[in-house]
């Protein structure tokens, strides 16, 4: 990693990240990375770093993973970045999280980075953070990377993976995407999905919200047809096995089904997974019996690549 920060020692628990920052085309990309505890990790019964038959390993392939947040809050602390992290790292995972500049909001300052250097801040720039990032990791690792993302940051990362297939980069070994809003306005929600809906959400997550978050992010009407800002509903014949995870009791279910038939339609290896009544974002609820069961769908899936 280029530019280290801050360092701090590793642990047995793999607690501790290690701050950087990556340049990318809009200036330097804050970033953490977490090492799997030193001598314990494992991939199926496999040490990490055992020497097979060719000099081939079953080290596990390194994840960068991208928050959610509507596009406009989060960084490295949000426990939807740093406790996933700290958990795929327990698993023997080499994890790099990504601290993309986020959306302006006219008029409310306090979201996003909105210095007067940096100007307003929409798509395509929190993408060209992504991209930078898995290009960097891609450069240091030779073994293919994992890219992963939750709620809008699932959406920047599918829009990176167009990206970096486009612009000739290595292959991806894989993506992994939880509750992901992956179309410019939202697919029409099923009666059985209306009927999940509990709590505040059922408010904050109608279509004229959501669309509405997605305007914003976009930044004009061309930026909302675009591929690379919203995948679902473009083709998407070059995109490496992928898992996605959505919450049963989430407006956000109805694009995320949709993306996974077109994924298959495309000839994807897709896993899909619902979370029987799991609410949105439950990665950033640490605690919750939905993050375990969730990080233990990434797991799985990630030793099997």
């Amino acid at each position: 990693m280029i530019g280290r920060t801050r360092g701090a020692s590793e642990t047995e628990n793999a607690d501790v990240g290690v701050d950087a920052v990556i340049q990318g085309p809009h200036g330097p990309v804050p970033v953490r990375r977490y090492a799997p505890p030193v001598g314990t990790a494992l991939v199926g019964a496999v040490p990490v770093g055992t020497a097979l038959v060719g000099s081939v390993s079953l080290e596990p392939a390194p994840i960068v993973w991208v928050h959610g947040g509507a596009f406009v809050k989060g960084g490295l602390d949000l426990p939807e970045t740093h406790e996933v992290a700290l958990a795929l790292a327990a698993a023997g995972f080499t994890v790099i999280t990504v601290d993309y500049r986020l959306t302006s909001i006219p008029g409310l300052s306090r979201f996003g980075r909105t210095a007067a250097s940096t100007g307003r801040i929409h798509f395509p720039v929190p993408v060209d953070d992504v991209v930078a990032v898995v290009r960097a990791v891609q450069g240091e690792f030779g073994d293919g990377v994992i890219l992963g993302g939750a709620s809008a940051g699932a959406c920047l990362s599918a829009g990176a993976v167009l990206r970096l297939a486009h612009g000739g980069a290595e292959p991806l070994r894989g993506v992994f995407f939880a509750y992901g809003l992956f179309h410019a306005s939202l697919p029409e929600r099923s009666r059985e999905l209306r009927s999940r809906l509990r709590g505040r959400r059922r408010f904050t997550h109608t279509p004229l919200l959501l669309n509405a978050v997605n305007r914003i992010y976009a930044g004009t009407r061309a930026a909302l047809a675009d591929p690379y800002a919203f995948p679902g509903g473009h083709s998407l014949p070059d995109f490496p096995p992928a898992l996605l995870i959505d919450a049963d009791s989430d407006s956000m279910r109805a694009s995320g089904e949709q993306f996974a038939k077109e994924l298959a339609a495309a000839r994807v290896p897709v896993e899909y997974h619902v979370l029987t009544d799991a609410a949105h974002a439950f990665l950033n609820r640490p605690k919750s019996p939905d993050f375990a069961a969730g990080i233990r769908l990434i797991v799985d899936w990630a030793r099997r690549l």
